[in-house]
Order: structure tokens, then C-alpha cells, then sequence
């Protein structure tokens, strides 16, 4: 006489497997999200010819093309910018200012940005652009 096994029933998916994809998802999109703030106002940034890859850390200035002003996506007045700036200058003597200005803002609102920058004490400006999309000059 043989005697057989009963048949196991089916076990349903384990539930391990989802919950890897979702975390591999969650690290996925934390890294390639952008931690920078946003300026409260547009600014689209000239397109340049060459350029390198925006360096990270530090403070974001945004001028609009109507020459208003945001640091770390906060609108923010002249005065009280020089203020923050040597404040931050004084916490951190290497701060990094990126300039994001609109591509229709005014050279004559920017030039003295950096000269004022430079007049705090801060040494390393970059100026945020857009690069050119491939087939144009």
C-alpha cells in the first residue's frame, strides 16, 4: 500500500519582496531629488556654451528678470542680504555663493551682486546656467 502525501496548498507571494522594491524606490528618488530651495518667483537661467556641473553646498541667490531678490528661496531686500551674507561668511569662511539669475534679468543688476559678494569676503561666486540644447549654437 502506498500512501501519498497530501498536496500543500498554495502559499500566497511574500510580501518581502514589495516592500524591497519600495524601499530601493524611496533611496532611488532621495538621491536624485533636489534638496536646493526654490526661488518664489521664475528664473530661468541663460543656456551657456560650455560648463560644468553645478557644485554643491552654500547659498543660492535668485534675481528675477525684475531684479528682485531671494536667498535660499526667501525674497530677501540688498541691505538685508550684505547682512545675512557676513553673517553666514563669519559662521562658515568657506561659503560657496551660486548666483541663479534670469536669463532677461539686467547685467547692471547682477555686476554689483558679485562685486558686493566679493566685498563681504565671499571668494567663490558661481553664476547658475543652462546648458545649450544639443544642435545649437
Amino acid at each position: 500500500m502506498k500512501l501519498r502525501r497530501p498536496a500543500r496548498g498554495s502559499q500566497g507571494e511574500p510580501i518581502t519582496a514589495l516592500i524591497d522594491v519600495v524601499f530601493f524606490l524611496l533611496v532611488f528618488f532621495m538621491l536624485i531629488g533636489r534638496m536646493d530651495a526654490t526661488a518664489p518667483f521664475d528664473v530661468s537661467p541663460p543656456q551657456a556654451l560650455s560648463g560644468q556641473d553645478l557644485p554643491a553646498g552654500g547659498a543660492t541667490l535668485s534675481l528675477s528678470a525684475a531684479g528682485d531678490l531671494a536667498l535660499d528661496g526667501n525674497s530677501i531686500d540688498r541691505d538685508a542680504l550684505a547682512k545675512t551674507l557676513r553673517q553666514r561668511l563669519a559662521q562658515n569662511a568657506d561659503l560657496r555663493l551660486r548666483i541663479n539669475a534670469h536669463k532677461d534679468a539686467e547685467v547692471r543688476s547682477l555686476l554689483p551682486l558679485i562685486a558686493e559678494a566679493e566685498e563681504i569676503g565671499l571668494r567663490d561666486i558661481v553664476l547658475v546656467v543652462t546648458p545649450a540644447a544639443s544642435g545649437t549654437p
